[in-house]
């Protein structure tokens, strides 16, 4: 074959350029911010979406002030100390404590994909709450009866109790970690439930404030899933955690044992 004569080549040039300049070019989608998160969980109508919180003479709104009476046995127990350790959900904090049921210690520092992930999914969580609250305004269990807490109520007195915040956070935490790791599905979303069952045993929120918690997580990892962002944040932090795990680490099967069993009974 013969080559085009040089200044038939030259010629050719700008039309390629042309060409290219057409092309479409295909962006990726942005990893899923914090404020984006929000965002998308607040297309969620939280007050028509979750049951109302038990009113007061019913038999759902007494069998929580018994829950509550009961579990005052459990301070200064093994597991109070937990609740009092789950008090802190802050992203660093509340990935180390999945890190048992994960095998593998999850150091944000480490996994800033993940944390990345773990932050706006916890802030999509938080947006969720606020309506529901606002609607239902139940007040929290030690403002109806005595008891001991494992944290302080000067803020919390002020705030609602249904549905839970911790417990929508640690419910769609603990599932998208779940989808990241399916082989650790069951110990992942285990911890999902003891994360909420420590309000109970904290004293700061009442069981059906919890049992709505996971309702309002599961929601709002559902409306996640529409968003492209948070795909690729799902996709990006899967590659990471599998090359991570992958590496050999590991946590101390002896420490996680013994979390294992504290928190497999219920604690109501």
């Amino acid at each position: 074959m013969n080559a085009l004569p040089v200044r038939c080549r030259y010629a050719l040039f700008p039309c390629l350029l042309a060409l290219a300049a057409c092309a479409p070019v295909h962006t990726p989608p942005a990893a899923l911010s914090p404020a984006s998160a929000r965002s998308v969980a607040t297309s969620l109508q939280t007050a028509e979406l979750l049951p109302a919180a038990p009113k007061v003479g019913t038999p759902r709104y007494e069998a929580d002030r018994q829950v509550f009476l009961a579990t005052r046995k459990l301070q200064d127990s093994p597991r109070w100390t937990l609740a009092q350790q789950d008090v802190d959900y802050a992203t660093p904090k509340l990935m180390g404590d999945f890190s048992c049921a994960m095998g593998v210690p999850l150091d944000a520092t480490k996994l800033p994909r993940l944390a990345a992930l773990v932050d706006a999914t916890s802030n999509a969580a938080d947006a969720s709450t606020g309506p529901a609250k606002k609607a239902n305004q139940r007040q929290r269990p030690f403002l109806i009866d005595q008891g001991a807490t494992c944290q302080s109520t000067l803020q919390l007195a002020h705030s609602f109790d249904y549905p839970s915040g911790h417990a929508t956070r640690g419910w769609a935490v603990g599932l998208v970690l779940a989808e990241l790791a399916p082989d650790r599905a069951t110990d992942l979303l285990l911890r999902s439930r003891a994360f909420a069952d420590s309000r109970v045993v904290c004293g700061v929120h009442n069981l059906s404030a919890i049992e709505a918690g996971a309702m309002n997580g599961a929601s709002v990892v559902a409306v996640l899933h529409a968003s492209p962002a948070f795909q690729d944040s799902l996709a990006d932090a899967k590659h990471e955690l599998q090359a991570y795990r992958d590496s050999g680490v590991s946590m101390p099967a002896t420490q996680c044992s013994a979390e294992k069993a504290l928190i497999e009974p219920t604690p109501y």
